[in-house]
This record gives C-alpha cells, sequence and structure tokens, in this order.
C-alpha cells in the first residue's frame, strides 16, 4: 500500500530520475513535505570531491519561491551548487557547510533577489520550540556568520 509519505518522495524521484537536476527552480514544484525530501536526495547526492569555490564569489539566491524553510534550504542549496544543490537543510547543517568543502568558502557575497517573497512568507513570529526561522532570523545568522547578504 502506498502512502501519502511515498507519494510526496515521489515527486521528487521523479525530477531527480535521471540524475542531477540540471533546471534550475524544479524543488519549487514539490509540496512542503516534498521540498523536505528534495534536501535528503539533494544531500545523499552532494559531491563532496568536488572542490568549494574560491572565497569573494558572489551568489544569486533566487528567492521567488521561498515560501518555507524548506524552499529557503533549496534555494540557497541551487545559489551555492547550482540545481539541484545541497548547502545546508537546516542551520545547523548550513554551519556546518560553512566551514568548507560544501561548495564555497567564507567571505562571499549573497545577492537575495526578490526578498520580499521570504519576509512576507517565513515564519512571522520568532522561533520558540519548533517553529520555522522568521526571514529576520535567518537574515541575521547569515550576517552573523560573515556573509555580506544584498537584499534585491
Amino acid at each position: 500500500m502506498v502512502g501519502p509519505a511515498a507519494d510526496r518522495g515521489r515527486e521528487v524521484w521523479e525530477l531527480w530520475d535521471t540524475g542531477r537536476p540540471t533546471e534550475p527552480g524544479l524543488w519549487a514544484r514539490c509540496g512542503a513535505e516534498g521540498r523536505r525530501h528534495w534536501l535528503t536526495t539533494a544531500l545523499a547526492r552532494h559531491d563532496a570531491g568536488k572542490p568549494d569555490a574560491e572565497p569573494g564569489r558572489t551568489h544569486h539566491l533566487d528567492g521567488r519561491h521561498i515560501i518555507d524553510e524548506p524552499g529557503f534550504f533549496c534555494a540557497l542549496g541551487e545559489a551555492v551548487n547550482g540545481p539541484g544543490g545541497y548547502f545546508g537543510r537546516g542551520l545547523d547543517a548550513l554551519d556546518d557547510c560553512l566551514r568548507g568543502r560544501w561548495g564555497t568558502r567564507r567571505p562571499f557575497t549573497l545577492v537575495w533577489h526578490h526578498a520580499e517573497v521570504a519576509r512576507r512568507c517565513l515564519g512571522l513570529v520568532p522561533r520558540t520550540d519548533h517553529r520555522p526561522w522568521t526571514f529576520e532570523e535567518l537574515l541575521a545568522f547569515l550576517v552573523d556568520e560573515g556573509i555580506d547578504v544584498r537584499l534585491d
């Protein structure tokens, strides 16, 4: 018997069926749970042997579809490592990625295009327990980590 979790996984597996996606933004077709599966798949298929981009690089974060926390991490992985890329799936994992060997090294610039979408949609109240991170909290984390974030 196939249940809802299998359906959510199937939507991701079909997009990854022929290998790592080459088209940007495919993760946005998935529902919230599908985006979580996307992040797990991107992590599992991360090329750990690929060298990091040189410090000082500029990465462009397409924020048009960042309507929830998994969407933020899908978009961030894509900004740093291209379609199907991984660069964390939570702040602890992002902190690990910022230490190197995950696609880029600090310092770098992150240009966050369409930031107003995330500002409207990401956690509306400050985080307690398991509530999603707010836009302001995510932005503060990035800045505190020495990332030059430019909102566009």
